[in-house]
């Protein structure tokens, strides 16, 4: 009986993700933002199984989205399929909500990576050298219709020279970018799925407040020591060390601002100020720079001086 219900339960669940799979792949913009919902069945099916089950569920799933899909459909299966997976399995095992975030992050990062030096192999497609390309068309494309009207030649080659310099500030970067997005899709598949699945009798371990988030003080050192060995080195350009160190440099950074605005959801509690308060503060960060600089720097202050400690003992 107990088979039965649990390949009904798989069968449903197979069904439910075929049809989020050809809404994604077919269906403009609204599919791209379904896609995060492709994990849904997979997290659903390992939370209540054991993991041997839930390995043939994933297999099906594989098989289905050939069958049913497109090439691309096998990549996305792999990607968010396997990411729900892992999910899934660490809320069966009641792992903690933080664990389970990174357990998803590193599985889609890993599974990114693999992918992409898959399809480089096999079809010889590069997507960053296809990206850097299509840039570098549009940029020489504009420049000649600029030279073409006769506008100022100074200030616009000054303007493609700097759009040029940040397109290869942006190639250096993707690993970086490549482990943000990791962490920024993790985020959004349990921020989606988890209510979810708790509404299918599924306990999902709580997080811990944002605003109690601290980092160890030895991430500060990591990003002071970044800094120094970037000025001692001076690395040239496209070098092993350049882009080594640009992108220590740039994870770390925003580690110090996701202190600095943990700090602030922490002042807004102790203070009692709205609830809205530290969330416009988050808004104005994302979209202005000079917000990320100041939030930037009251994190590596809190980690510093044990800002939050001093404050919690001055109000005690």
């Amino acid at each position: 009986m107990k088979n039965v219900h649990k390949l009904t339960e798989g069968a449903v669940l197979l069904a439910v993700f075929t049809v989020l799979l050809l809404m994604s792949l077919y269906i403009p913009v609204f599919g791209v933002l379904l896609t995060f919902v492709l994990p849904l069945p997979f997290i659903l099916f390992a939370a209540k199984n054991k993991r041997s089950d839930s390995i043939v569920f994933f297999i099906a799933g594989l098989l289905f989205s050939l069958i049913v899909g497109t090439v691309i459909s096998i990549p996305i299966t792999l990607a968010f399929g396997l990411t729900g997976l892992v999910i899934g399995d660490f809320i069966r095992e009641k792992k903690e909500r933080s664990v389970t975030f990174i357990g998803g992050t590193l599985t889609f990062l890993v599974v990114s990576i693999l992918i992409y030096a898959a399809m480089n192999v096999l079809f010889n497609i590069n997507f960053v050298e296809e990206m850097t390309k299509v840039m570098d068309e549009s940029i020489e494309m504009s420049r000649s219709v600029v030279d073409s009207i006769g506008a100022g030649a100074a200030d616009t080659e000054e303007l493609f020279t700097q759009l040029e310099t940040a397109m290869k500030t942006m190639e250096t970067l993707i690993p970086s970018i490549l482990v943000m997005m990791s962490l920024s899709t993790a985020f959004i598949i349990q921020l989606i799925a988890f209510p979810i699945v708790k509404r299918f009798g599924v306990e999902v371990t709580k997080w811990n407040s944002f605003a109690d988030l601290t980092f160890p003080k030895s991430i500060l050192w990591y990003y002071l020591i970044t800094i120094f060995a970037t000025l001692m080195m001076n690395p040239e350009e496209g070098t092993f060390w350049y882009m080594a160190l640009l992108n220590l440099s740039f994870i770390l950074q925003m580690l110090m601002v996701i202190q600095g605005l943990s700090f602030v959801f922490f002042f807004s509690r102790l203070k009692g100020w709205p609830k809205a308060a530290p969330v416009i503060i988050l808004i104005l960060t994302v979209f202005m720079p000079i917000f990320l600089y100041i939030i930037r720097i009251l994190g590596i202050i809190d980690i510093g001086f044990d800002l939050r400690k001093r404050l919690d003992k001055r109000d005690a």
